[in-house]
């Protein structure tokens, strides 16, 4: 008989397939037992194993001059200089959030914060990428909108950590799975850095932080491994419950304890819980690690082994610490009053053994857990016909430039998000030059630890793009983030990104993904930015469908005099106004498309060199002080960036734009590369001859009180309280 057919197919509840588990047991010898079944089920899930992606992310460029630490550790960091390095990273809590959405987006503040104080970085600063269904149409969506962005609001508040970005998307594929994504970003010396690899046999495992309960038990590595449908209450397992005060206090421990060179190895406790830490770090330090379950501080009496195992309680940290300094540890975590046990110690048996009060309940290799866990070739085949729905129509076709704009200014995702990020606490740290709404990028001054300059980091997708064209869109994802800084004076030093996808089994999702990553690559390696880290959730999609292809990009760049970081609006009167850079304006993929209940079926393809050169010219430009201002055309093309910087300087624009090419397209036409710069007129003039061979245009003037522009044979002109007014409103009054 079949290992198989022993089994009762108990392998399948937990997501191994039948050549998985027949697998597994050639690497054990034998059946696994029920703890060895679940440590295997959730090791070897897509979320903790990345058997569908794992192959493309290799493709991916990790390699740069100012990488610290790359792919494969708790986050990745880049040198800054003045002996200090930036961490940072983004992962996402998609399904959790579509469960709980205060929890569930709570939750990933709280994970993604661990994530870089694992490595050592002190969190300085977080972002979110939120994406949703429809909130004029759906209560759910408005509920799942209000809930998340209180999760994200409560934890990043209530640690003390600044909310300084982010972004926030409304698309009907959202409506079944929402999308949560938080990026975290930590500064430290270079030399406190640690890794996460387990070494030193004979070194005790010492467990920190909160009690182990059943919340969370299968959380993140199994919901974000399978999709999730209406009828399958059995996939939608208890959300993680946060609890920032404690993570407060073992943040502080943990830096303290590295401060003093008291850990051997730390790493977070994320998804599967102990299971995932315990073997990766295993893996890492080429060692064994035995734990003994029964020593482990519970929260619920009763519980089994294999829940201990994989329970995903938060606000814990496991780490390494030599027997010789055990009494210091224990004694400084008393000080924080944070609990810590030891629960385990290092061995040379390259396996993971758990016991029960002594007794070995569970026995494995580890290499079979992290190295053997199987990589699967997808299959991708672009499908013949779109596989998404058209968006409903809410503006005729026939509207005029006026009806068009503020439709457009009105629509929930190009509208002000003032009534999320009000709710954050964005200046905390006192650290923060620019915040949301004030610019493309946020910008931090290194000041304050003991560095010069500032650092820029923006956070960027669009899935409707991505769904029309997954290479260019993905590729125009990483362009959007580089111009953003650019627009501050930033120059990247890296990217860390998270790919939310659907079902990778499935052959046109397939072809998304590799489709997406492949533009990723590209360009990456056009702008010769390393990728340092990143996170993958596949499996988005239910009964309704999948999501939008969301490729979410994070990029951290260096700038060195923050105090000439142009502003975003219009600063003075009479100042010149100049587009500058390879500006392709077109409709498909465009909100105005979509307004009108269209997607199209093509992007215009990128030169990717050309936008290199303009990223250039854009930051020496605001690096100079030549611009007071910029801002990055993107949502709702050239018309809603002009009413975008008369909105935040408060002035209004006449712009007079007429290129050899052009209809519609030009007010209301996207696409990346495109930058509405200001400033005084011999100052753009003097940028027009730097401009060189990128793209430059002389359109305008700023002042006055009203936006006019005459661009090919289109004509507007309204009032700039009347754009501020359904710009501002748009979202509370959807919500109120």
């Amino acid at each position: 008989m079949s290992a198989v057919g022993t089994t009762d197919a108990r392998h399948r509840e937990l997501g191994l397939t039948d050549s998985e588990y027949e697998l597994i047991c050639e690497h054990m010898g034998r059946e696994p037992n029920e703890v060895e079944l679940a440590v295997f089920s959730l090791m070897w899930s897509e979320h903790c194993g990345y058997k569908h992606s794992k192959k493309l992310l290799r493709t991916l460029p990790t390699e740069g001059p100012a990488v610290v630490m790359g792919p494969g550790e708790n986050a990745g960091a880049v040198d800054v200089g003045d002996g200090l390095a930036v961490a940072f990273k983004v992962e996402s809590h998609n399904h959790p959030s579509a469960v709980e959405p205060f929890q569930g987006a709570a939750t990933g503040v709280g994970g993604i914060l661990r994530d870089v104080f694992a490595i050592g970085a002190r969190p300085i600063a977080t972002l979110d990428s939120l994406r949703f269904g429809e909130i004029s149409d759906s209560e759910r969506s408005r509920f799942l909108l209000d809930r998340a962005v209180a999760g994200i609001g409560h934890y990043g508040n209530s640690i003390g950590v600044a909310t300084v970005g982010g972004e926030i998307a409304f698309e009907q594929p959202y409506e079944h799975n929402c999308l949560v994504n938080a990026m975290c970003l930590g500064i430290a010396p270079r030399e406190r850095l640690i890794r996460s690899a387990a070494a030193g046999v004979g070194n005790h495992l010492v467990l920190l932080g909160a009690l182990t309960g059943r919340d969370g038990i299968g959380g993140a590595s199994v919901l974000a491994s399978a999709e999730l449908g209406e009828d399958e209450e059995s996939k939608r397992p208890s959300v993680q419950i946060g609890d920032p005060f404690e993570e407060k206090k073992l943040l502080e421990c943990c830096l303290e304890l590295l401060d003093r060179g008291l850990l051997a190895s730390l790493q977070d406790l994320g998804a599967a819980g102990l299971t995932s830490s315990s073997s990766e770090m295993a893996s890492k330090g080429e060692v064994g690690i035995d734990i003994d379950v029964s020593k482990v501080p519970l929260r619920e009496a009763g519980m089994e082994p294999f829940e201990i195992m994989i329970s995903e309680s938060q606000e814990r940290m496991l780490c390494v610490v030599e027997p010789a300094r055990l009494d210091e540890v224990l004694a400084t975590c008393a000080e924080w009053e944070v609990r810590a046990t030891t629960i385990g110690e290092v061995t040379s048996t390259r396996r993971l053994r758990v016991l029960d009060d002594g007794d070995v309940v569970g026995d494995m290799p580890v290499e079979a857990l992290v190295e053997e866990c199987p990589l699967y070739d997808l299959e991708p085949e672009r499908p013949p016909a779109p596989i998404y729905p058209e968006p409903r129509a809410r503006l005729s076709a026939e509207a005029s430039p006026e009806e068009a704009l503020l439709a457009l200014l009105r629509s929930p995702g190009i509208a002000s998000k003032r009534w999320a990020y009000e709710q954050y606490d964005s200046v905390v740290g006192s650290r923060t030059v620019r915040r949301a709404g004030s610019s493309d990028a946020a910008v931090l001054m290194l000041a304050p630890d003991g560095g010069t300059g500032a650092i820029a980091v923006a956070i960027d997708g669009n899935g409707r793009r991505v769904a029309v064209d997954p290479y260019t869109g993905a590729a125009e994802a990483v362009l959007e983030c580089a111009f953003n800084l650019a627009c501050a004076g930033a120059e990247p030093l890296g990217l860390t990104n998270c790919l939310n996808f659907g079902n990778p089994e499935k052959p046109h999702i397939a072809w998304q993904l590799t489709e997406a990553v492949r533009g990723l690559g590209d360009a990456c390696r056009a702008l010769g930015v390393p990728v340092v880290g990143g996170n993958v959730s596949l499996y988005n999609e239910g009964s309704e469908g999948p999501i939008y292809p969301s490729p979410i990009v994070g990029m951290v760049g260096s700038l060195p005099d923050p105090a000439r970081v142009p502003a975003m609006g219009f600063a003075r009167e009479g100042d010149a106004i100049a587009l500058i850079g390879s500006f392709t304006h077109s409709l498909p993929g465009s909100e105005l498309w979509k307004l009108q209940g269209r997607l199209g079926e093509s992007l215009p393809e990128l030169d990717l060199d050309a936008h290199g050169e303009a990223l250039r010219v854009v930051r020496e430009a605001a690096r100079s002080g030549l611009i007071a201002s910029a801002h990055d055309i993107s949502d709702g093309g050239l018309a809603c960036a002009l009413a975008e910087c008369c909105i935040a300087g408060g002035m209004g624009a006449r712009i007079d734009y007429h290129p050899d090419h052009g209809g519609p397209e030009l007010l209301f036409g996207e696409g990346p590369g495109g930058v509405v710069v200001s400033g005084a007129p011999e100052a753009i003039a003097d940028l027009g001859e730097m401009a060189g061979e990128v793209g430059f245009a002389m359109i305008g003037h700023a002042g006055g009180d009203r936006l006019e522009i005459a661009a090919g044979a289109a004509r507007l002109a309204l009032p700039v309280v009347e754009l501020r007014t359904v710009w501002e409103h748009a979202i509370p009054d959807l919500l109120s």
